[in-house]
């Protein structure tokens, strides 16, 4: 494959919702208009379950929360997993929390007309690391995810910020890393869309990023969600020489469902030549490892 078409949907999490139901019938809007615009692939942001708490009892504690989120996925994957089958479109169902016999993972699920694949988060933010917080457990796993005669990879959120994660995959060779994301403040949005856009350098393959945004009100407390969405490729001057091939600029206050961005025609190809050796990257050493580097004092 040379090019696909990729859809960010930086969804709204201030927008009012009454029932799981209601979230699935607009996640299938969303993923109808993708398929009827001619998009390969949709993806939804880090922790889009956190809009089930819109719905979810009143008064209940960070752990209780997260349990609620894990309770209502299955029939949420079962419904957007039809709408996949139904329009041939591929989804990145975002991130949601999973039980496991030793607690919750933050999971990615990536559903495609003829599988399904997950990926887990590496590397937790304190919130997720605490007990008296959205307690989850890290995973342990970077998978390469076949698809459509690409190599593709997940990194959530806080999982791209990590250098020594990107040495690892740059050794795998990806044509495409997703990035789902879940920002509070403009620092956070900054954070995950720098680094983002500097693994796409690293990595001479495309980055797509897109976070959750609006203001959520729960149980009268106002959480804000800080984002955008952005496609990035490598710094080359027959990519546009910026790294930005396509960006919806960071906001927290929105209407509606929340920004949808289209970026048509990403070069994954011509980003897999670029990789070669010796195929004209302006300066691509290959897959590096400073492992033989001496840090000298």
């Amino acid at each position: 494959m040379e090019q696909v078409t990729l859809a960010l949907w930086a969804t709204n999490l201030g927008q009012p919702l009454v029932s799981l139901d209601e979230w699935i019938d607009q996640a299938i809007h969303r993923i109808e208009e993708a398929a009827a615009g001619g998009v390969d692939l949709i993806m939804l942001p880090e922790w889009v379950a956190a809009h089930f708490l819109a719905f979810a009892p009143p008064g209940l504690e960070p752990g209780g929360e997260v349990a609620f989120m894990a309770a209502q996925a299955p029939k949420a994957l079962a419904a957007l997993a039809d709408a996949v089958w139904s329009t041939g479109i591929t989804l990145l169902a975002g991130s949601m929390p999973a039980a496991q016999a030793n607690g919750f993972v933050n999971r990615a699920h990536l559903i495609t007309p003829g599988a399904t694949y997950t990926q887990d988060k590496l590397c937790l933010t304190p919130w997720e690391q605490r007990a008296d917080g959205w307690l989850v457990r890290p995973g342990d796993a970077l998978k390469i995810i076949p698809w459509r005669g690409l190599r593709l990879a997940i990194a959530v959120c806080l999982d791209v910020e990590q250098p020594a994660l990107a040495a690892r995959l740059q050794q795998a060779k990806p044509d495409l890393l997703l990035v789902p994301s879940m920002t509070d403040l403009a620092s956070g949005y900054t954070r995950v869309f720098a680094c983002a856009r500097a693994r796409a350098i690293e990595l001479m393959c495309p980055v797509a990023v897109v976070g959750t945004v609006g203001v959520q009100r729960i149980n009268g407390l106002s959480e804000p969600n800080t984002s955008g969405a952005a496609v990035y490729v490598p710094a080359e001057p027959e990519l546009g020489s910026t790294g930005i091939f396509a960006e919806h600029p960071m906001t927290t206050e929105c209407v509606g469902l929340g920004p949808l961005l289209i970026a048509r025609g990403v070069p994954v190809g011509q980003c897999r030549r670029l990789r070669g050796a010796g195929a004209g990257a302006e300066a691509w050493p290959g897959p590096w490892s400073a492992d033989h580097v001496r840090i000298e004092e």
